[in-house]
């Protein structure tokens, strides 16, 4: 598999892990380097280790990687969306050291990272077919995912920013936004 080709792939899987940085944006009330840095890290990092875990693992469970994978990240997605609206509802605004929703929590990365990496799995997968270089592949849809993440962070909080004076719960629209693309992913499995 040439490079072109390579990272070609990697935007298409990194497209679920720059909506969900986009979102995790839209619920920062302040953008800071380290935390976008974080989230960036977190997406391109499963995102790299998953093509490899799938390539290793598909020669045993082939079959059940691929005829779960949506319900997983579906699952994911709609619990951790919900979850997001759920604090952000409960939020009370005359408590400024209570955050509805830190999208730079450990938990609620590794959560996220693994429901919009689990494509790149079935990828891994679909990789031992073609006899590429793993390792080469993982490392240039991880890159191209941190850095389609790292903006979709600042993308975000641009928006958050405009919208928060208007809509005042911006962490909704985030929690919504991952809602929605549980079942898009669900929706739009093959």
């Amino acid at each position: 598999m040439d490079i072109l080709t390579a990272a070609s792939l990697g935007l298409g899987l990194s497209a679920d892990a720059f909506a969900v940085s986009v979102s995790s944006g839209l619920s920062m009330k302040y953008a800071r380097w380290h935390k976008a840095i974080k989230i960036a890290l977190f997406f391109g990092g499963f995102q790299m280790l998953m093509p490899i875990l799938g390539w290793g693992l598909s020669l045993t469970w082939r079959s059940t990687i691929e005829a779960y994978d949506q319900w997983i990240a579906f699952l994911l997605l709609v619990a951790i969306g919900a979850k997001t609206i759920r604090e952000a509802l409960g939020d009370d605004d005359n408590n400024p050291s209570e955050q509805a929703c830190n999208p730079a929590d450990t938990r609620m990365l590794t959560g996220l990272a693994i429901a919009t990496s689990i494509d790149a799995l079935a990828a891994g997968v679909g990789l031992t077919v073609v006899n590429t270089p793993i390792l080469q592949v993982a490392g240039v849809i991880g890159l191209i995912t941190f850095a389609v993440c790292l903006t979709g962070v600042f993308l975000g909080k641009s928006f958050g920013c405009r919208l928060y004076s208007h809509v005042g719960k911006v962490e909704i629209v985030g929690g919504v936004i991952l809602i929605l693309l549980g079942f898009k992913m669900l929706l739009t499995a093959g």
